[in-house]
């Protein structure tokens, strides 16, 4: 889980391997999970509980890669759709013609909890360690 407050990684991710895919003129596809509630997409063509949909600009209107959802208009066998899928619905984006992109994990994990503090009180780096913080007295 990330910490209170903090803004999720997902939504910037998507937004820079969509931009990366397009930009190298392949075309981006999103991996959904269409169990997840809220996913409005054609159910016809979701299988396993998944569909795979082609988020190039020549394929959809009105795309929307927003922080908490992803939403555009598209065309199913000639029928419009409005397309809505919360962004913890999105497992994975990647280039149809080579296979790159990325797959997220279960929302971004937290770090692990620091353990207690040495018994020096100090939570900082080893004594001697060359990334620890040095502070200089200016006068």
């Amino acid at each position: 889980m990330s910490p209170p407050g903090a803004i999720p990684q997902r939504p910037y991710l998507l937004r820079a391997m969509h931009a990366w895919i397009t930009d190298n003129g392949q075309t981006p596809h999103v991996v959904v999970d269409a169990t997840v509630q809220g996913v409005e997409v054609p159910r016809q063509y979701v299988r396993d509980g998944r569909i795979v949909l082609n988020v190039s600009h020549n394929a959809v209107a009105n795309l929307d890669i927003g922080n908490e959802m992803l939403r555009f208009d598209a065309r199913f066998s000639g029928a419009s759709y409005a397309i809505f899928v919360p962004l913890r619905a999105v497992l994975g984006i990647y280039a149809q013609e080579t296979g790159r992109g990325m797959i997220f994990s279960d929302e971004e994990a937290a770090p692990a909890a620091p353990e207690d503090p040495p018994p020096d009180g100090g939570g900082g780096a080893p004594a001697g360690d060359s990334r620890r913080a040095k502070l200089k007295l200016v006068k």
